[in-house]
This record gives C-alpha cells, structure tokens and sequence, in this order.
C-alpha cells in the first residue's frame, strides 16, 4: 500500500474512541478523522444544511453512531444525498436494527458486530479500490 491513502471518517458517539479501528486503518496508511456526531441539543451542520468538509472529503466511512437516535438516522440517510455513490460506507448496528432500518442501510454494508481486523482490511481495500476508479 502507498503511503497517505484516502481519508476515513469515523462516526462515533460521544465518550466511545473506536481505537482499535482508528489504529488498524491508520497502520495500512488511511488518515481517519473522528467524528462524535452532535451534542446532544444541537443539530448536525450535515443536517442543518451548512454542509460537513469530512463527510464530503471521505474517501470511506464506518458509521457506528446509534441508528434508534432519530438525528443519527438521519444523518446516516443524509449520506445518500452528499457521498459519492462509489464511497464505501460500513455501518455497525444492533441486531434488530438491519432489518427495522432496511430502507436507510440499503446503500451500505452492515456489521452486526464490532469490526475485526479482518473486517477493516476489506473495508479498507474497498476504500483504495474506490480511489483507483
């Protein structure tokens, strides 16, 4: 792999720090920007239409923000409209929610568990696969 692969944005919620998979993407070279999503009284700029430099700047994303908050849900639907379409999207969600929430991870790939090793290579290799086309 070269060196300084396209930028990884990675949605988490406040307080958690997804390190295991900031350090796996950023030791195969992926700069990862962490996003902790809105405080809680305030709206996402993404949703608030002033629009968001590292979504748009993403080259792949893993969305691990909680699909039962109604301004996540959105934002993970909001993506369809502001991501290219050749941009890997992962989402990790609770089981039950692939299915109560089929209509907004129609577009992405869906873990149902933390992310492996394993799992973040091919997220990876998708995301250097996208910047090769």
């Amino acid at each position: 792999m070269g060196t300084n692969q396209g930028m990884i944005l990675v949605d988490v919620a406040p307080g958690e720090t997804a390190n295991f998979a900031r350090a796996f993407l950023e030791k195969n070279d992926h700069p990862v920007v962490m996003c902790h999503g809105p405080d809680e009284d305030a709206l996402c700029p993404l949703l608030a239409g002033t629009g968001c430099e590292s979504v748009t700047s993403a080259h792949g994303i893993v969305f691990v923000l909680d699909l039962d908050r109604p301004q996540h849900l959105e934002i993970l639907n909001r993506y369809r409209d502001v991501v290219r379409p050749d941009v890997p999207i992962r989402a990790v969600v609770r089981p039950g929610q692939r299915e109560r929430y089929a209509n907004v991870l129609d577009r992405v790939e869906v873990w149902e568990h933390e992310p492996t090793a394993a799992d973040l290579d091919g997220f990876a290799a998708s995301v250097e696969a996208s910047d090769r086309t």
